[in-house]
């Protein structure tokens, strides 16, 4: 499988998130028409439909740096509660 590299992951996320805001502060079209691109880049990037999955998934990676998660690789994590 494919991992988009995290670097422009982050881009997007962070452009996605600066472009929320001054949507949200001035509507305006240039930027409705820019958070739309940068939304479908997203999705694709991260292989969703939906852009609240991809910011889910591409948040995950990046808690990953950038590695696809093996579930039979020790994480380190004790299971004891």
């Amino acid at each position: 499988m494919l991992v988009p590299d995290p670097k422009v992951v982050r881009k997007l996320l962070t452009r996605y998130a600066t472009l929320r805001i001054a949507q949200a502060e001035r509507e305006s079209a240039a930027t409705a028409r820019e958070l739309e691109d940068v939304s479908y880049t997203l999705c694709v990037m991260m292989g969703t439909t939906d852009i609240h999955e991809a910011i889910a998934k591409a948040d995950a990676l990046l808690l990953t740096d950038g590695r696809a998660a093996d579930p039979d690789e020790d994480s380190g994590l004790s299971l004891a509660v």
